[in-house]
């Protein structure tokens, strides 16, 4: 547990290496490629300057436009496993999408990534949203029902990492005979569980399955807000849940130079294509709350679907931007802190270029603060 709940007060991750574009809708020419040798420097490189985790992005299908982000990714299970053995401390998340991998197997590959890199797995347990990468797999997304079926999924993987002999599994969309698994995880009780959500339903199924909430927010309120919200879910469980941010960062050394540069590639180098792809894809596999406008979260979501101005449309829906120098990130990632995120998940417009900068400048400001070891 400790490569990801480790002493700093702040924790950070490396989102979306594995895929073309990672979390930018941008055609910049020097936007991230996803080319296999650049994904392991920084992996390393984020190693060595004591980042918690990697977490990679479960993509099947791009998202057309001009860039087709995500058109290119690596599988996850695959790459956790390799990015394991030229690492040493750094976590390794997977992304697991329910409806497309069953829990026994899920349960057997993340021990094996767990053993091979001596307790530094991971899984982000996912219920899908695009219909076009499910169809490549002839399986349908029910939005009202795609929760309960992920976290009776869930379950049935839990019960198999908890060990204790052969079961059978007779549920509402599991019927499953002689579960097992050996060996158990080196982490105990388990590897833990991100859930990348950003409704309220998938909020409450993170309530019940996950050790960290990962979700799209854009500004402070919101952020209290799920903070807030997520604690009490937890809690009515008899359980607690970190909350995570998405932030995409452009630091320069100065607040000019960073918005000159955000201006550059996410807005004149904006993929409205890629957007607009998006939106019809989410759009149509809205969760029930969502519908309904249920929670601040939801609203949020139902917002970043329609068709809106936005200071920066390059930048993806719900990421919180942190544009500025080291002084003004830090600044703002101390507001994060104060008001309850446990951490946050880094997003560059290209990880190899940018990252350094960042790890030379401001992670030694946050340890001036305290926020870091």
């Amino acid at each position: 547990m400790g490569a990801f709940f480790g002493a700093n007060r702040f924790k950070f991750g490396m989102f979306g290496l594995n895929c073309a574009g990672g979390m930018t809708l941008s055609s910049a020419p020097e936007r991230w490629r996803a080319d296999w040798d650049e994904i392991a420097e920084v992996a390393k490189m984020a190693d060595d300057a004591g980042v918690e985790f990697l977490l990679p992005i479960a993509k099947w299908h791009g998202l057309g436009g001009d860039a087709d982000m995500w058109g290119r990714s690596f599988e996850t299970f695959t790459q956790a496993a390799a990015l394991g053995a030229i690492t040493k401390n750094i976590g390794l998340f997977v992304t697991a999408h329910v409806s497309l991998l069953t829990p026994a197997f899920a349960a057997k590959a993340i021990t094996t990534i767990d053993h091979v890199t001596h307790g530094r797995g991971g899984i982000n347990i996912v219920c899908g949203w695009n219909p076009d990468e499910f169809d490549m797999h002839g399986v349908t997304i029910d939005p009202d029902l795609r929760y309960a079926k992920g976290l009776e999924w869930f379950r049935i993987y839990d019960k198999l990492l908890k060990g204790g002999g052969e079961f059978n599994w007779d549920g509402e969309f599991y019927k499953l005979r002689g579960l097992v698994t050996d060996p158990l995880p080196v982490q105990k009780p388990g590897p833990p569980v991100m859930s990348a959500a950003q409704s309220g339903d998938g909020q409450t199924f993170a309530a019940q399955a996950a050790d960290i909430l990962f979700s799209s927010m854009h500004s402070v309120d919101q952020v209290r807000d799920i903070v807030q919200r997520q604690q009490g879910l937890a809690a009515q469980y008899g359980r607690s849940t970190d909350v995570y941010v998405e932030t995409q960062i452009v630091c320069r050394p100065t607040r000019k130079e960073a918005e000159d540069y955000a201006h550059y590639y996410a807005v004149e180098h904006a993929d409205q294509g890629a957007l607009d792809y998006f939106r019809r894809m989410k759009a149509g596999t809205l969760s029930k709350s969502t519908r309904e406008a249920n929670s601040v979260s939801d609203k949020a979501v139902l917002a970043s679907v329609k068709p809106a101005e936005r200071k920066y449309p390059g930048i993806f829906p719900g990421m919180y931007p942190l544009i500025g120098s080291p002084d003004d990130i830090v600044a703002e990632l101390a507001k994060l802190e104060a008001i309850g995120v446990a951490g946050s998940a880094l997003v560059f417009l290209n990880y190899l270029n940018e990252f350094p900068y960042f790890a030379q400048e401001v992670l030694p400001r946050m340890k001036r603060i305290g926020l870091r070891m």
